[in-house]
């Protein structure tokens, strides 16, 4: 009996580890930098930004700081975003991504993504819409810092 309690009592221990050992909850949450390229590939825009998800899978998304000089985006930007699980298997965090950065500038400029998430990154499109010569498309990559 004694032998049975004690193999019952490992088998649960490893389970207990086993189950605990994904070093990814399945969320959003952290520092992001992204860097977005046009249809040829060339670099366009790059930011970073802290994500953490909401309960009803909406983003809240601050410091967000453009590290490249863009008249687009001056000051007193705005973000908003969601994000929906796809799966969380043995820590491998994947789903839907969207986020739109409104700019604070004249204008009116509005910075859509649409990607995928796959582990610590997000990859997708993007889309700018606003005045003259802020204006654009391509694709995007963003790494979990």
């Amino acid at each position: 009996m004694h032998k049975l309690a004690m193999g019952i009592v490992f088998a649960v221990g490893l389970i207990l580890v086993g189950c605990s050992s994904s070093n990814n909850s399945g969320n959003i949450n952290g520092n992001w930098t992204a860097t977005l390229t046009d249809a040829s590939n060339s670099p366009t825009l790059s930011f970073s930004t802290s994500i953490t998800q909401m309960s009803d899978g909406s983003l809240s998304i601050t410091n967000l700081h453009f590290s490249t000089s863009s008249p687009c985006f001056v000051n007193g930007e705005t973000a908003t975003g969601s994000f929906t699980l796809g799966g969380n298997f043995n820590g491998n965090m994947s789903g839907s991504f969207g986020m739109n950065v409104q700019s604070g500038s004249p204008g009116g400029n509005t910075l859509m993504l649409n990607g995928t998430i796959a582990g610590n990154s997000i990859t997708g499109n993007w889309t700018l819409t606003g005045s003259s010569g802020c204006t654009g498309s391509g694709h995007f990559t963003m790494t979990r810092m």
